[in-house]
């Protein structure tokens, strides 16, 4: 349950471990956690985004988008949130984005491991014409003719099995963030295979694709570029 004693802070990452609603300390709108970022302020003073929600004081929170977060930042919201003198870095909504992307190099590193990772052109084609396909990635700077091919096949694929949605498609990292979590070179193109690290991947990719665009209603949902 949401705890309204004080609603600009929690009362720390055990204590409401249960809660599945806080207060955004800018909109004072009452929303799902999986839309905020919880921040914390560490042992120097400085306010640093908390996005496993595991980082031990009070924490307040944000609706999870730059727009909002740098709204914070102007206000002076974290000073009067934690009603005490913060430092407050000016790159503070960066620095979160910045998080956010290692967050999904990350995750895409475990599926990796887990062997729910294909990548290259022509594995890729074969994964989407096989069907086992269940999210298609792309850099966000490769090349246009690559992608609309691949894009085709995918939807192709769905109207003939007759699939109800189409394939989740994640444009939100650049071809060097993919060659990071993947260890190789030059990674334009990849799929994902059924597993819950996959699902982990995709669930944070769309963290950060509504943190950068502000769109805090369906975005990335089946059948939508994220």
């Amino acid at each position: 349950m949401l705890a309204l004693a004080d609603p600009d802070l929690d009362h720390g990452p055990r204590t409401d471990k249960s809660a599945t609603m806080r207060m955004c300390a800018v909109s004072r709108e009452v929303r799902p956690i999986d839309e905020l970022i919880r921040f914390v302020v560490a042992p120097s003073g400085e306010v640093i985004p908390d996005l496993k929600r595991k980082l031990p004081g009070r924490g307040l929170w944000v609706s999870g988008s730059r727009r909002t977060v740098a709204e914070a930042v102007r206000r002076h919201q974290f000073s009067r949130g934690f009603k005490r003198d913060v430092r407050v870095a000016a790159t503070l909504p960066a620095d979160t984005e910045a998080l956010l992307e290692r967050s999904c190099t990350e995750a895409l590193a475990v599926a990796a491991k887990a062997g729910q990772v294909i990548s290259g052109f022509a594995k890729v084609e074969g994964l989407l014409e096989q069907g086992r396909a269940e999210v298609l990635i792309h850099a966000s700077d490769g090349a246009t003719d690559g992608i609309r091919k691949l894009d085709a096949i995918a939807g192709q694929r769905g109207r003939n099995i007759g699939e109800s949605r189409d394939l989740p498609i994640v444009t939100a990292l650049t071809s060097t963030q993919l060659d990071l979590a993947l260890g190789r070179s030059n990674v334009i193109h990849a799929a994902l295979l059924a597993g819950p690290a996959s699902k982990t991947f995709l669930s944070r990719c769309q963290i950060l694709v509504r943190y950068r665009t502000d769109d805090d209603d369906k975005t990335g949902d089946g059948g939508q570029k994220f």
